[in-house]
């Protein structure tokens, strides 16, 4: 299938890392040009030369901040300057989510929620402000949302609560811009094959004693029974950010390999 995305042009936030990289790579992959941000410039560069060299696409690097309002703006004018527009958002930059973080109601003070909702709610929203003008010009927009599984789950409070808060943020986003040519998505991923979790997993196995493989197999504990890549949850946004994928919009695309039991619709 011809996904239509050559020669398209996306902003793809916390695109130095992890799931974001890999979405990255994917858009690259069929052909279009990027700006990827994330707030170290380090990482940063070694993305972009990295994606640059890989696919032969134009890849160009924008620190920035998305809490953040300023950096924002600066963000979409540098896109439209330098690749002379914009199709796509992806939205992927957020802190993720701490095992360690607190869960119960005593420890979830107004600054654990405040810090959730600011960087992964408030810095989606910055960022789709700022395009949807292009889009609209246009007539054409893809923006996909990248939030997590968090949002079916009660494992605590911050965390739903900045997960559901993106799909509501979708589901408004996209009846409002949807007249206007801009579909509006967001994917929710579960425990996920990246950069962060392989090393984490490398430590444990080192200090138990055990394999990567054996202790992913413990996690694995959605209907596929294996951990879903990186890439993987790519290989969807990519058909999400493409004009092939214009029945869908509002709503939420699980991409963690299914949960066993409950039935959503």
């Amino acid at each position: 299938m011809d996904l239509e995305l050559d020669g398209k042009r996306a902003i793809v936030t916390g695109g130095s890392k992890g799931i974001g990289l890999a979405i990255a790579r994917g858009l690259a992959a069929e052909g279009v040009d990027l700006v990827i941000a994330a707030r170290s410039a380090g990482p940063l560069e070694a993305a972009v030369r990295g994606l640059a060299e890989e696919t032969g696409r134009r890849v160009i690097g924008v620190p920035t901040d998305t809490g953040d309002d300023d950096q924002v703006q600066n963000l979409v004018a540098r896109t439209v300057e330098e690749l002379g527009g914009v199709d796509i958002l992806v939205n992927s930059a957020a802190t993720p989510w701490s095992a360690g973080a607190p869960t119960d109601l005593a420890a979830t003070t107004d600054d654990v929620v405040r810090r959730e909702v600011e960087i992964k709610v408030l810095g989606y929203l910055r960022t789709a402000r700022a395009v949807a003008p292009h889009f609209i010009a246009q007539g054409f927009g893809r923006i996909i949302n990248v939030s997590g599984l968090g949002a079916r789950q009660a494992n605590s409070i911050a965390q739903t609560v900045r997960n559901v808060s993106v799909a509501a943020l979708t589901k408004n986003l996209a009846d409002e811009l949807g007249p206007k040519g801009v579909n509006v998505t967001v994917v929710h991923p579960g425990i996920t094959r990246t950069e962060r979790l392989t090393e984490r997993l490398t430590a444990r196995a080192e200090n138990e004693d055990t394999t990567v493989a054996a202790l992913e197999a413990e996690l694995a504990n959605n209907s596929v029974r294996r951990i879903i890549d990186a890439r993987e949850v790519a290989d969807v946004v990519t058909f999400l950010a493409s004009p092939r994928s214009i029945a869908i919009t509002g709503d939420a695309v699980a991409v963690g390999g299914g949960v066993p039991g409950p039935v959503y619709y």
